[in-house]
Protein backbone atom coordinates (compact mmCIF):
# COMPACT_ATOMS: atom_id res chain seq x y z
CA UNK A 1 0.00 0.00 0.00
CA UNK A 2 1.11 3.76 -0.54
CA UNK A 3 -0.11 7.27 -0.06
CA UNK A 4 -3.28 7.13 2.34
CA UNK A 5 -3.96 2.91 3.03
CA UNK A 6 -1.93 0.94 5.73
CA UNK A 7 -1.73 -2.61 5.79
CA UNK A 8 -0.85 -4.61 8.75
CA UNK A 9 -1.61 -7.64 9.87
CA UNK A 10 -2.35 -8.76 13.57
CA UNK A 11 -2.75 -12.85 14.62
CA UNK A 12 -6.18 -13.23 12.20
CA UNK A 13 -6.81 -9.85 11.63
CA UNK A 14 -5.97 -7.20 8.94
CA UNK A 15 -5.52 -3.90 9.98
CA UNK A 16 -6.01 -1.25 7.11
CA UNK A 17 -5.91 2.58 7.95
CA UNK A 18 -6.82 5.14 6.68
CA UNK A 19 -4.79 8.60 6.86
CA UNK A 20 -4.67 11.19 3.82
CA UNK A 21 -2.81 14.00 6.74
CA UNK A 22 -6.56 15.91 6.26
CA UNK A 23 -9.90 14.71 6.50
CA UNK A 24 -10.09 11.08 4.90
CA UNK A 25 -11.81 12.16 2.29
CA UNK A 26 -13.26 9.60 0.16
CA UNK A 27 -11.70 10.28 -3.00
CA UNK A 28 -10.89 7.88 -6.15
CA UNK A 29 -6.47 7.18 -4.86
CA UNK A 30 -8.62 5.88 -1.53
CA UNK A 31 -10.62 4.11 -2.85
CA UNK A 32 -8.25 1.99 -5.55
CA UNK A 33 -6.34 1.71 -2.19
CA UNK A 34 -8.82 0.55 0.15
CA UNK A 35 -9.85 -2.17 -2.33
CA UNK A 36 -6.31 -3.21 -3.15
CA UNK A 37 -5.89 -3.63 0.56
CA UNK A 38 -9.41 -6.22 0.97
CA UNK A 39 -8.13 -8.01 -1.69
CA UNK A 40 -4.78 -8.56 0.02
CA UNK A 41 -7.56 -9.38 3.57
CA UNK A 42 -9.18 -11.85 1.33
CA UNK A 43 -6.16 -13.08 -0.14
CA UNK A 44 -4.71 -13.37 3.14
CA UNK A 45 -8.29 -14.72 4.40
CA UNK A 46 -7.80 -12.29 7.19
CA UNK A 47 -10.74 -10.49 9.15
CA UNK A 48 -10.21 -6.91 9.06
CA UNK A 49 -10.30 -3.51 11.17
CA UNK A 50 -10.54 -0.66 8.97
CA UNK A 51 -9.63 2.45 11.19
CA UNK A 52 -8.91 5.95 10.59
CA UNK A 53 -6.43 8.72 11.66
CA UNK A 54 -6.58 10.04 15.23
CA UNK A 55 -9.80 12.11 15.61
CA UNK A 56 -11.41 11.58 11.84
CA UNK A 57 -12.44 8.16 10.39
CA UNK A 58 -13.75 9.80 6.84
CA UNK A 59 -15.43 13.38 6.54
CA UNK A 60 -17.02 11.87 3.25
CA UNK A 61 -16.53 12.44 -0.49
CA UNK A 62 -13.66 14.15 -1.65
CA UNK A 63 -15.19 17.81 -2.34
CA UNK A 64 -13.02 18.55 -4.74
CA UNK A 65 -14.57 15.70 -7.43
CA UNK A 66 -17.66 16.05 -6.12
CA UNK A 67 -18.02 20.04 -7.43
CA UNK A 68 -15.68 19.24 -10.30
CA UNK A 69 -19.42 18.55 -12.42
CA UNK A 70 -22.03 16.59 -12.12
CA UNK A 71 -20.32 13.62 -14.41
CA UNK A 72 -17.28 13.28 -12.00
CA UNK A 73 -19.44 13.26 -8.74
CA UNK A 74 -21.47 10.28 -10.28
CA UNK A 75 -18.45 8.00 -11.00
CA UNK A 76 -17.14 8.83 -7.07
CA UNK A 77 -20.38 7.90 -5.97
CA UNK A 78 -20.93 5.12 -7.92
CA UNK A 79 -17.60 3.93 -6.64
CA UNK A 80 -18.59 4.67 -3.04
CA UNK A 81 -21.57 2.53 -3.74
CA UNK A 82 -19.40 -0.75 -4.78
CA UNK A 83 -17.63 -0.55 -2.05
CA UNK A 84 -20.61 -0.39 0.80
CA UNK A 85 -21.81 -3.32 -1.04
CA UNK A 86 -18.53 -5.03 -0.82
CA UNK A 87 -17.67 -4.71 2.58
CA UNK A 88 -21.40 -5.85 3.17
CA UNK A 89 -21.13 -9.38 1.72
CA UNK A 90 -17.10 -9.29 2.92
CA UNK A 91 -16.40 -12.77 3.48
CA UNK A 92 -14.75 -12.57 7.11
CA UNK A 93 -15.94 -10.13 9.38
CA UNK A 94 -15.31 -6.46 8.97
CA UNK A 95 -15.06 -4.20 12.15
CA UNK A 96 -14.55 -0.21 12.24
CA UNK A 97 -12.37 1.19 14.90
CA UNK A 98 -13.92 4.66 14.36
CA UNK A 99 -11.21 7.53 15.73
CA UNK A 100 -13.54 10.33 15.34
CA UNK A 101 -15.54 11.88 12.80
CA UNK A 102 -17.78 9.62 10.84
CA UNK A 103 -19.91 12.08 8.36
CA UNK A 104 -21.86 11.32 4.65
CA UNK A 105 -19.87 8.67 3.12
CA UNK A 106 -17.73 7.94 6.75
CA UNK A 107 -20.66 7.53 8.43
CA UNK A 108 -22.34 5.27 5.44
CA UNK A 109 -19.09 2.88 5.80
CA UNK A 110 -20.56 2.03 9.32
CA UNK A 111 -23.39 1.09 8.11
CA UNK A 112 -21.43 -1.48 5.71
CA UNK A 113 -19.53 -3.53 8.09
CA UNK A 114 -20.44 -6.30 10.85
CA UNK A 115 -19.05 -4.40 14.06
CA UNK A 116 -18.49 -0.63 14.92
CA UNK A 117 -16.45 0.41 17.90
CA UNK A 118 -16.37 4.46 18.46
CA UNK A 119 -14.61 6.58 20.88
CA UNK A 120 -16.14 9.08 23.87
CA UNK A 121 -15.28 12.95 22.98
CA UNK A 122 -16.94 15.66 21.07
CA UNK A 123 -17.29 13.65 17.80
CA UNK A 124 -19.45 14.07 15.03
CA UNK A 125 -21.28 10.98 13.45
CA UNK A 126 -23.97 10.72 10.67
CA UNK A 127 -25.41 11.25 7.45
CA UNK A 128 -24.84 15.36 6.27
CA UNK A 129 -25.95 15.39 2.22
CA UNK A 130 -29.25 16.86 2.56
CA UNK A 131 -27.26 19.46 4.57
CA UNK A 132 -24.85 19.72 2.19
CA UNK A 133 -27.20 20.03 -0.75
CA UNK A 134 -26.93 17.07 -2.19
CA UNK A 135 -29.88 14.41 -2.60
CA UNK A 136 -28.99 10.75 -0.50
CA UNK A 137 -27.92 8.30 -2.78
CA UNK A 138 -30.17 5.21 -2.77
CA UNK A 139 -27.71 3.02 -1.70
CA UNK A 140 -27.62 5.40 0.99
CA UNK A 141 -31.35 5.23 1.85
CA UNK A 142 -31.15 1.64 1.57
CA UNK A 143 -27.93 1.31 4.00
CA UNK A 144 -30.15 3.68 6.61
CA UNK A 145 -33.22 1.62 6.13
CA UNK A 146 -31.30 -1.55 6.91
CA UNK A 147 -29.23 -0.51 10.14
CA UNK A 148 -30.55 2.14 11.41
CA UNK A 149 -32.60 2.70 14.24
CA UNK A 150 -36.20 3.07 12.83
CA UNK A 151 -36.64 6.07 14.81
CA UNK A 152 -33.27 7.47 14.28
CA UNK A 153 -33.75 6.32 9.66
CA UNK A 154 -35.71 10.06 9.41
CA UNK A 155 -34.05 12.63 11.33
CA UNK A 156 -30.45 10.74 10.15
CA UNK A 157 -31.16 10.62 6.51
CA UNK A 158 -33.84 12.92 5.66
CA UNK A 159 -32.89 15.62 8.23
CA UNK A 160 -29.18 15.26 8.47
CA UNK A 161 -28.77 15.25 11.89
CA UNK A 162 -25.32 15.35 13.38
CA UNK A 163 -25.26 12.80 16.18
CA UNK A 164 -22.71 12.68 19.59
CA UNK A 165 -20.97 9.25 20.06
CA UNK A 166 -23.32 8.42 22.14
CA UNK A 167 -26.47 9.12 20.35
CA UNK A 168 -24.94 7.73 17.29
CA UNK A 169 -24.38 4.66 19.17
CA UNK A 170 -28.17 4.41 20.15
CA UNK A 171 -28.85 5.08 16.82
CA UNK A 172 -27.36 2.35 15.17
CA UNK A 173 -24.02 3.60 13.47
CA UNK A 174 -21.99 2.76 16.43
CA UNK A 175 -22.37 -0.90 18.57
CA UNK A 176 -20.17 0.73 21.45
CA UNK A 177 -18.19 2.90 22.85
CA UNK A 178 -14.48 2.82 24.26
CA UNK A 179 -11.83 5.33 25.72
CA UNK A 180 -9.54 6.43 22.82
CA UNK A 181 -6.23 4.98 23.96
CA UNK A 182 -8.18 1.29 23.99
CA UNK A 183 -9.57 1.48 20.73
CA UNK A 184 -7.80 -0.46 18.30
CA UNK A 185 -7.15 -2.99 21.46
CA UNK A 186 -10.90 -3.09 21.74
CA UNK A 187 -11.17 -3.70 18.04
CA UNK A 188 -8.67 -6.01 17.94
CA UNK A 189 -10.20 -8.14 21.00
CA UNK A 190 -13.76 -8.34 19.05
CA UNK A 191 -12.13 -9.39 15.65
CA UNK A 192 -10.15 -12.10 17.39
CA UNK A 193 -13.02 -13.10 19.46
CA UNK A 194 -15.33 -13.30 15.57
CA UNK A 195 -12.40 -15.05 14.56
CA UNK A 196 -13.89 -18.32 16.61
CA UNK A 197 -16.58 -18.10 13.82
CA UNK A 198 -16.93 -20.55 11.33
CA UNK A 199 -16.59 -18.66 7.88
CA UNK A 200 -18.43 -19.85 5.68
CA UNK A 201 -21.28 -20.47 7.71
CA UNK A 202 -20.75 -16.70 8.78
CA UNK A 203 -20.77 -15.23 5.26
CA UNK A 204 -23.44 -17.51 3.92
CA UNK A 205 -25.93 -15.93 6.83
CA UNK A 206 -24.29 -12.56 7.19
CA UNK A 207 -25.98 -12.80 3.21
CA UNK A 208 -29.12 -14.35 4.17
CA UNK A 209 -30.10 -12.13 6.75
CA UNK A 210 -28.80 -9.20 4.54
CA UNK A 211 -30.49 -10.02 1.05
CA UNK A 212 -33.38 -7.86 1.43
CA UNK A 213 -31.07 -4.99 1.83
CA UNK A 214 -28.54 -6.09 -0.23
CA UNK A 215 -31.31 -6.61 -3.45
CA UNK A 216 -32.39 -3.08 -2.99
CA UNK A 217 -29.07 -1.73 -2.81
CA UNK A 218 -28.02 -3.10 -6.15
CA UNK A 219 -31.31 -1.96 -7.71
CA UNK A 220 -30.73 1.45 -6.65
CA UNK A 221 -27.23 1.51 -8.13
CA UNK A 222 -29.03 0.34 -10.87
CA UNK A 223 -31.53 3.13 -10.77
CA UNK A 224 -29.18 6.10 -10.40
CA UNK A 225 -26.07 4.76 -12.49
CA UNK A 226 -27.45 2.64 -14.96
Amino acid sequence: MSNVVSYQTEKNTAIITLDDGKANAVSHVLLEELNEALDKAENDKKLVVLTGRPGKFSAGFDLSIMQESQQAAMKLVKEGAILSQRLLQFPTPVTIACTGHGLAMGGLLLLSVDYRIGIEGPFKIGLNEVAIGMTMPYFGVELGRGRLSPAYFGRAVNNAEILTPESATDAGFLDRLVPADSLLESALAVSEQLASLNMSAHHATKIRTRKPMLDAIAAGIEREFG
